[in-house]
């Protein structure tokens, strides 16, 4: 056992409050606030954002050997015991600055209610009660939740996917909430299969670009072909060069570190000779000095937003795009929740007032100044303001270069069932709002909330492209017009190219695939078509997990992996 100081033993003295023990309340925690990143028990998602916290009581920090943890967790010398782990809980950063763990749990019920609950699994004890959700007036809607072990796939929908398959989801004819039990399946990664491959179109080849990294995610490239990318559970951004015939990376280096989940990045100005490249942190937005060609940061970044919102917790990626003529910085802020479950009502006359000052839409208590997209004026020391709202979790921002629109990439809500809700990507209207939490796909009412906010119903825009539910869908790249050698055939000029990550929510396996978001004359079809897959095995498990995409210099598409710590390279063989 590790040595611990004097001050860390007096806090561990202090037990978790005693009116608080209920395991299977801290497994409803867990899955709201945790299970984004972590694994608390076998079969469940396999940690692929963040270290397993499987047997976690009892064992030393930043012990599991499949993970990179922050240094400063490796130099904390803590051993999670209950008081430790209730401490560290109740704000990770101030007890140990540096550390990637960004979500508090500032609710003292809920920390004894979630220890609670890795007591239990540790000592073999634990018994799953009956859910807190599920459908009005009870029933079993959450049958299959907290099952988490493989099941066969059947005729699984996956198992039909193909370069070219198109998917069309019509919104007008989604299920009822409800109409299948809400399945905890978490994608555990598993290896590469020995006969596996990745299927692309006809013409097109897929190597690997670049490996060794630690959970690679955004990318962007740089006006001379360097490819940046954030490994956002290391806090760094790396740099990769290419090779001279650009099919691997022939150098990678660290160009920032210490950084707080950074995810989205953006060069500025926009065009050949920027002078920043701005980083989205999980609360806030810093930039650092740029020339073209720099491998390492000059100096420490300049902090532009102090602090994108007040509410911790919840959803952390953030992204970052500026307006094509470099005037607004537009940044996504995802939810803090699944669906706003302890929100409360507000008289129409308070939500007047709210609305007057946080936007149409916009939702309140622990999700002020979330689940939406914010803007700010470039060069000017102003407060930021709401662009639009209802948007429960925009990974990744787009600039669409034909229209100059602003889209966003989206993970909906979960937990009503296997075909709901579509994740999707939409265009961004300036004052829009997208439904969340009380609505979703336009005047579909979320029964959790009913009759919330009945001042809503119909004034939801529907989402331009519907993907299939739980695909978990994260990032959107539109592919310009390129005449570098790998470059893609002119018909696909002006597509998107979406990325997803794959689901947990769904009992059969869904994602883990690349997609071509089709255009036409600037415009979404609303459909999309398979283009990259073949992640998923016989059984439903998957030995991959894609995250996000960029288009190199010389035309061909880069995928980041963060189950496999690698980047892939499509090209096009001409």
């Amino acid at each position: 056992m590790l040595k611990i100081t004097v001050a860390v033993l007096a806090a561990m003295a202090i037990a978790t409050p005693a009116s608080a023990q209920d395991a299977n309340a801290g497994r409803t925690v867990f899955q709201a606030q945790c299970a984004l990143c972590h694994s608390a028990a076998q079969g469940d998602n396999g940690g692929a954002q963040g270290p397993s916290l499987i047997g976690v009581i009892g064992r030393d920090a930043a012990s599991d050997s499949q993970f990179a943890y922050t240094q400063a967790l490796r130099d904390s010398h803590l051993h999670w015991d209950k008081a430790t782990l209730d401490r560290f809980l109740t704000d990770p950063a101030s007890v140990v600055p540096g550390t990637a763990m960004a979500v508090a749990i500032t609710d003292a019920t809920e920390r004894a209610n979630i220890i609670a609950y890795f007591t239990a699994l540790k000592d073999g004890t634990y018994k799953e009660q009956a859910p807190r959700f599920g459908p009005p007036g009870g029933g079993g809607g959450f049958g299959a939740f907290g099952g988490g072990q493989p099941q066969p796939e059947g005729d699984a929908d996956w198992k039909q996917d193909a370069p070219g398959r198109v998917h069309r989801i019509n919104t007008a004819e989604l299920p009822a909430p409800f109409t299948t039990p809400s399945a905890a399946r978490f994608p555990r990664v598993v290896e590469r299969p020995a006969d596996a491959a990745l299927k692309v179109p006809a013409g097109f080849e897929v190597n690997t670009f670049a490996t060794g990294l630690s959970g690679p995610r955004a990318m962007q490239v740089a006006p001379n072909g360097d490819i940046f990318v954030t490994e956002t559970s290391s806090g760094r951004v790396k740099v990769m060069r290419p090779s001279a015939d650009g099919s691997q990376a022939e150098k990678i280096e660290v160009f920032a570190q210490g950084l707080r989940q950074p995810f989205g990045m953006a060069f500025y100005p926009n065009g050949d000779k920027p002078e920043w490249l701005y980083v989205a942190e999980t609360n806030r937005v810093v930039r650092y000095p740029y020339s073209v060609g720099d491998t390492v940061a000059r100096s420490i970044p300049e902090i532009i937003v102090a602090q994108l919102s007040a509410v911790g917790g919840g959803h952390y990626t953030r992204d970052i795009v500026f307006s094509p003529d470099g005037k607004r910085m537009f940044v996504s802020v995802g939810s803090q929740s699944n669906v706003a479950e302890n929100i409360t009502k507000k008289t129409p006359e308070e939500i007047k007032a709210w609305e007057s000052e946080h936007g149409f839409g916009a939702a309140w208590g622990d999700e002020t100044s979330r689940a939406g997209v914010l803007v700010y004026e470039a060069g000017i020391d102003q407060p930021g303001r709401v662009f639009a709202t209802g948007i429960r979790n925009c990974v990744g921002l787009s600039m669409q270069q034909e229209t100059g629109d602003l889209w966003c990439t989206v993970n909906e809500r979960d937990m009503l069932g296997d075909d709901l809700v579509p994740d999707y990507s939409t265009t961004v209207k300036e004052g829009g709002y997208y439904g969340w939490p009380w609505y979703y796909m336009g005047n579909h009412e979320d029964p959790r909330l009913k009759d919330h906010r009945p001042d809503l119903a119909g004034k939801a825009i529907v989402p331009d492209v519907p993907y299939q539910a739980h695909s978990a869908a994260l990032n959107l790249v539109f592919y310009p017009k390129n005449a570098g050698k790998s470059a893609f055939p002119e018909e696909y000029t002006g597509d998107g190219f979406a990325v997803f990550h794959g689901s947990w929510n769904r009992a059969s396996r869904t994602g883990h695939k690349v997609v071509r978001v089709l255009i036409e004359d600037g415009k979404p079809t609303g459909a999309y078509e398979d283009f990259m897959v073949g992640m998923i095995t016989e059984d439903g498990n998957a030995w991959g997990r894609p995250v996000g995409a960029t288009v190199a210099k010389d035309g061909s598409l880069l995928i980041s992996d963060d189950g496999t710590n690698l980047i892939y390279r499509i090209a096009y063989k001409q």
